[in-house]
């Protein structure tokens, strides 16, 4: 599979990538990033999957996630996909409101027409990047494992839990954890989905433990100022899902943190950490 490098750059011994490539998955073009530290010829390094939030492209924990020192101390690979298909002739919100369309992609393969014919970001993260990932970088897809921000913590947390002999941890930085319960994930799953609640269910991390599905643990952190934090991620009904599961959850509510990326850059290096440790991966 073929891709076109954007931008590489030195960071911390390593190599910061932007490649865009055309995707058979969305029918565009699309562009990741890809932070690979300094290797050893020929070893290959554990993958660690950030799926961003609404409104953002990957350039944003890109340029703000604060990540390269960690992933360069630990031997990780950190890719950072876009959060919808873009170009001429996708479709947007009629209203053009930010949290349905374009960089709303909700990490879903789309049903109803006219996002069925681009959005399918649930096929592009889970099996189109992983295959031009393995194709081009020196990754150890045997050990991978996947975090993300909001619309991205519930992308992790959903592929996670319907993948739990690929990835080997999962975390989450303010997730939307019930989207078929909030406004947010009403309003993408009603126009990505249709109005079947059913098929909501397996892109809903509470509806899927629920449902049976479990992952060994889960680590998310949730700012106490999060303006969103009561009406749209609701982590309380991750928290009592996990306790009638026996899922082990770690959830650290930071006190004054809000939603933005000074949060996520605050604690990225302790969820580096604990995927490091669940990985097999160390300080280098």
């Amino acid at each position: 599979m073929s891709m076109e490098q954007v931008s590489a750059n030195l960071a911390f011994g390593g190599v910061q990538g932007v490649y865009k490539h055309a995707s058979a998955a969305t029918g565009t073009d699309m562009t990741f990033s890809v932070y690979v530290p300094l290797h050893a010829d020929g070893a290959k390094l554990p993958v660690v999957w950030y799926l961003s939030g609404l409104t953002c492209t990957h350039a944003n924990v890109t340029e703000k996630g604060e990540f390269r020192r960690a992933c360069a101390e630990l031997g990780l690979i950190f890719v950072a996909p876009d959060t919808s298909p873009r170009g001429e002739g996708v479709p947007d919100d009629a209203a053009a409101a930010y949290d349905f369309g374009l960089g709303a992609g909700f990490y879903v393969d789309a049903t109803q027409p006219p996002f069925d014919r681009h959005y399918r970001m649930w096929s592009y993260v889970t099996e189109e990047l992983p295959a031009l990932i393995a194709g081009n970088f020196p990754a150890d897809m045997s050990r991978q494992s996947i975090m993300g921000h909001s619309m991205g913590g519930h992308g992790a947390l959903t592929i996670a839990l319907r993948h739990p002999d690929r990835f080997k941890a999962v975390s989450a930085f303010s997730p939307i954890v019930a989207p078929g319960q909030v406004p947010w994930g009403e309003k993408a799953l009603a126009g990505y989905l249709g109005d079947d609640r059913s098929a909501w269910r397996r892109h809903d991390a509470v509806a899927l433990i629920e449902d049976g599905a479990r992952v060994p643990g889960l680590l998310v952190d949730q700012g106490t100022a999060d303006q969103f934090l009561e009406q749209q991620l609701r982590p309380e009904l991750l928290k009592a899902a996990c306790e009638a599961a026996a899922i082990p959850l770690t959830l650290n509510m930071r006190e004054g943190y809000d939603h933005s990326y000074y949060f996520i850059s605050t604690f990225m290096a302790d969820h580096l950490r604990w995927h490091a440790g669940r990985l097999g991966a160390g300080t280098r």
